[in-house]
């Protein structure tokens, strides 16, 4: 099968730039696959593991004669790296990012967008705890959703040439509204990294509970949130700083219902209580369902003697 682009210029290398690379060239989707990274140590890094054909020193070099480039860096300085680029795309390129925010990415990047250069961004949710460019793997975006959200005017050639790329990698594809995007994320996404944040926060502050303890003694629900709160910290800083309208009103939302459930249980409430983890519980089983997750215990970890 033909490639659908000669040469792609990946710009940021970390676990969805990695990824990327590593499916591209599975699939051999791409005559070439090109990276820049701003650390000087990751551009090192991606040269020993091999993932990219070249990792150029510049992020206007990577963009020369590339048919497709992605934006891979935290959401909160892609404006800047168009600037940067801008000069130097190639007419008739077609520029993509993988933000997990939608409206503050576009709002910075179409003023700066050179005409003839087609943007069309997209949002891969798919991700691990792992960052940096030895995280990322091949089937990271197998059966997983990626999101477009193609702007008026845009011509339906390129985001579908992009969308063929997408699906040769594995994902499944979907088109959403911008802000609709922001706001579904904030409740999927961007608010539980919040929530586990602090939680992890309010173990490290609780002096009454050991260090000790809350090591050893995690359980399943304190555990699972460490893995989120691990998270590359910058990228969340640029999310939350990014989507700030929409993560405001969900943790308004988030507290609303949080002070229901505080009166139930300061009041003794149990039919409410149990109300609510029923209806909430069924979620669960619709994720399962859809297929964004297995049902076997313990999210099918294994607990050999390696663990």
């Amino acid at each position: 099968m033909a490639h659908v682009y000669d040469r792609i210029a990946l710009i940021g290398l970390g676990l969805i730039a990695s990824s990327m690379a590593h499916a591209i060239r599975k699939f051999d989707l791409a005559g070439s696959i090109a990276g820049y990274a701003r650390s000087s140590e990751t551009r090192e890094t991606v040269r020993e593991i091999g993932f990219c054909d070249e990792v150029c020193e510049t992020a206007p070099e990577v963009v020369r004669g590339a048919d497709l480039v992605v934006l891979c860096t935290p959401v909160g300085v892609m404006g800047d790296v168009v600037d940067e680029i801008g000069p130097c795309l190639e007419p008739g390129a077609t520029l993509s990012e993988v933000g997990s925010v939608k409206m503050a990415v576009i709002e910075a990047v179409v003023p700066r967008l050179p005409s003839g250069v087609h943007f069309v961004p997209t949002h891969p949710v798919a991700g691990t705890e792992m960052s940096g460019p030895s995280s990322g793997f091949a089937e990271l975006f197998e059966g997983r959703w990626c999101l477009f959200t193609p702007l008026p005017g845009t011509s339906p050639e390129a985001v579908e040439r992009l969308r063929s790329l997408w699906r040769r990698m594995g994902a499944l594809i979907d088109d959403m509204d911008p802000e609709r995007h922001d706001m579904v994320l904030a409740v999927t996404s961007h608010v539980p990294h919040l929530i586990a944040y602090t939680m992890v926060g309010v173990a490290d502050d609780l002096r009454r509970v050991s260090n000790a303890e809350v090591v050893q003694y995690s359980a399943a629900g304190f555990r699972d949130f460490t893995r989120i709160a691990a998270s590359d910290p910058t990228m969340w800083r640029d999310v939350f700083m990014n989507n700030q309208k929409a993560t405001l009103e969900i943790l308004g939302r988030f507290s609303e219902e949080l002070s229901v459930l505080q009166r139930a249980i300061r009041g003794g409430d149990g039919e409410l209580l149990h109300e609510h983890f029923s209806r909430t519980r069924s979620i669960r089983r619709g994720i399962i369902e859809a297929g964004q997750d297995t049902g076997l215990p313990d999210f099918g970890r294994s607990h050999g003697i390696e663990d």
